[in-house]
């Protein structure tokens, strides 16, 4: 394949991944309950995915974002009561942040509203075909974390 049939191909490519991005992120937005953002609902789902307690440097990290952005996200959740922030009892510097009953709830009302959004996506787009894609999607995710 030509260099510029490989260009074109990634400019397609780059450009329908943001495109869908940007689409998907509205639309989950407009169903999340009402209050919370994007932000809020991916640590929320993060953090119960994990089932254990995460420095905020550690999701920070996870979600390729500043220390200062996680940190007004946790503001965010800590003050609606839906995660616990608490010191490390070893190392004062640091934090640990757990999910919350009142942030378990909140995520479950919030996949309420974002999983028929997705199942009627997948669902028009073919159940086999997006199921084929996402070995191609991780595998792209993963040279993008690898830098």
């Amino acid at each position: 394949m030509s260099a510029e049939k490989a260009d074109d191909i990634a400019v397609a490519l780059f450009g329908e991944l943001f495109m869908a991005d940007q689409l998907a992120r509205n639309r989950i937005s407009k169903v999340l309950p009402k209050g919370m953002e994007l932000s809020h609902f991916s640590v929320l789902n993060h953090l119960a995915r994990v089932g254990e307690e995460r420095t905020p440097a550690q999701l920070a990290k996870s979600f390729h974002v500043t220390r200062g952005a996680m940190t007004n996200t946790l503001n965010k959740l800590e003050w609606a009561g839906h995660v616990h922030i608490r010191p490390d009892w070893e190392d004062a510097r640091q934090k640990f942040v757990a999910i919350s009953p009142s942030g378990r709830a909140a995520r479950e009302a919030a996949l309420a509203g974002v999983v028929p959004l997705i199942a009627e996506v997948v669902q028009a787009v073919g159940a086999e075909r997006v199921r084929a894609l996402l070995p191609v999607l991780r595998e792209l995710r993963i040279k993008l974390e690898d830098g």
